[in-house]
């Protein structure tokens, strides 16, 4: 293994560069992608004019010259083969949703009945602290109650809400 302050050197196989060249020319692919693949071209040393230094191809490609010997050592320490040129997954998934199915459905129901007592109708806040109070949900915050509510198209404060829209025919 090279000595830490030794520069990491690119030699691209003709082929990789063939398929990265035609990434680079494909107008459905990403710009991040495009990038990473210009680095690895114009560090490879087996270029006919020699490889540039990393200082010139931080200017070509519009990126820092410390990205530029990131990419180019992250793709000498995987081996040299075909290069990764997209992100890493992730190693945690995100976090789950907090409204399934069965709690969009009880929130629906929830919405389009009664308001409790002493209010005319249902605000987002009474909304979210009713759906802890019958243990739908162990905490929903007002603003996940409200973006739910807004993808089915309900708003809690409207008299004419109902679990169905109501079809508009030519008359209307």
């Amino acid at each position: 293994m090279p000595r830490q302050n030794e520069k990491l050197r690119v030699y691209l196989k003709p082929k990789v560069r063939r398929e990265l060249e035609s990434l680079c020319r494909q107008g459905c692919v990403s710009a991040a992608k495009v990038r990473k693949a210009r680095i690895l071209l114009y560090a490879d040393e087996n270029r006919s004019d020699g490889a540039l230094r990393d200082h010139e191809i931080a200017e070509r490609v519009g990126l820092c010259e410390r990205q530029v010997v990131r990419i180019r050592q992250q793709f000498v320490r995987e081996g040299g083969g075909a290069p990764k040129l997209g992100r890493k997954p992730r190693s945690r998934p995100g976090t789950t949703p907090k409204f399934d199915g069965r709690a969009e459905a009880q929130l629906v129901a929830l919405c389009c009945s009664k308001p409790p007592e002493g209010r005319s109708r249902w605000t987002i806040r009474l909304l979210a602290d009713e759906l802890g109070r019958l243990q739908i949900v162990t905490y929903v915050c007002p603003e996940t109650v409200r973006r739910c509510l807004k993808k089915t198209g309900l708003s809690p404060g409207n008299h004419g809400d109902s679990a169905f829209r109501s079809k508009t025919g030519r008359g209307s």
